[in-house]
């Protein structure tokens, strides 16, 4: 089904690119609307199989456990890297790149269950602490790439405050 709407989708926009450039003074107006509702109709059917999928007992489980252990891997990492000695310059680019891309990356590709398994407030809420400490934790490494060591030092205490805030109201959530 998912195929199908694609398959809609892509032949109704190009079946509309077609019946624009055909003359340039006069639009076939009738090609261009049913090439039109074949791509509103094949992305309606694309979308409600991907909201299908999101909703479906087996995804929102495995994203549960990315969403809790990535984020948990996140703060241990941060933890190690601050107390560690890769808190300066290319050492600790090197450290964030390593420890910390690919769970921030599970994490945000995970999010979207959060909203299915705990609300769209609770999911707002986890989100923004989220993305306040992945911006600090850019910060830190824009910083240390320009030398400026006791700033990055300072933005990666703030990037580790809002992953254990993250943390935490993800555990709330899960218990609740």
């Amino acid at each position: 089904m998912k195929k199908l709407g694609y398959l809609l989708l892509a032949c109704g926009f190009l079946a509309g690119a077609y019946a624009t450039s055909l003359d340039v003074q006069n639009v076939n107006w009738q090609l261009f609307v049913v090439a039109a509702l074949a791509a509103i109709t094949g992305l309606v059917i694309f979308k409600r199989q991907a909201s299908a999928l999101a909703r479906s007992d087996t995804v929102l489980e495995v994203n549960r456990g990315e969403l809790r252990e990535s984020i948990q891997n996140v703060v241990r990492d941060l933890g190690e890297i601050s107390s560690g000695t890769e808190t300066q310059g290319a050492e600790l680019r090197e450290a964030i790149d390593l420890k910390l891309r690919n769970d921030l990356r599970r994490f945000a590709d995970a999010r979207e269950s959060m909203v299915h398994l705990f609300g769209l407030q609770t999911y707002a809420d986890i989100m923004s602490s989220f993305a306040a400490g992945e911006r600090y934790i850019n910060r830190v490494w824009s910083a240390s790439a320009d030398g400026y060591d006791e700033e990055a030092a300072t933005y990666l205490e703030k990037a580790a405050t809002q992953f254990v805030e993250a943390q935490r109201q993800l555990s709330e959530a899960a218990q609740g």
